[in-house]
């Protein structure tokens, strides 16, 4: 049923517990995970890098993605093939776009659960996914604990 798990990451403190989940699904139908994290490139001006020069910007966010990308595959059980990828562009097309590419049968990703301004401000990836994978897509709660 599952032969390719797409695993975004952005580095978050929780993603153990989606990694958690990823590798038990894995494990159940042998499939390979890709643990992905995406270069944030978007106009310095209009993201969360605001001040910063571009060339300082997409530097420290390859190093954040790789990372990342470490880290969730290192969660991962030694028995499941993990595969890693760090691309570069708006996250939220950028995994779509993988998901597409690597004909990936079902994307788990954490989200945050921001609700308000919050939400209003950040926005949501996760509900960005979601609302418009052609794949089905299983949201772990990442939690601050």
């Amino acid at each position: 049923m599952y032969d390719h798990l797409l695993l975004p990451t952005d580095g978050s403190d929780g993603m153990s517990t989606v990694a958690e989940h990823v590798g038990s699904l894995a494990r159940q139908y042998d499939a390979t995970v890709h643990a992905l994290s995406v270069v944030d490139t978007r106009n310095r001006f209009e993201g969360p890098n605001m001040g910063l020069g571009t060339e300082t910007w997409e530097d420290a966010e390859r190093e954040r993605a790789e990372r990342a990308v470490g880290d969730a595959a290192d969660a991962i059980p030694g028995e499941v093939a993990v595969e890693r990828h760090v691309e570069s562009g708006v996250p939220h097309a950028e995994l779509l776009d993988y998901a597409d590419a690597a004909d990936v049968d079902l994307i788990v990703m954490g989200t945050h659960g921001r609700t308000g301004i919050d939400h209003y401000l950040i926005g949501s990836i996760a509900e960005r996914v979601v609302r418009q994978s052609p794949v089905p897509v299983l949201t772990v709660r990442i939690t601050e604990e």
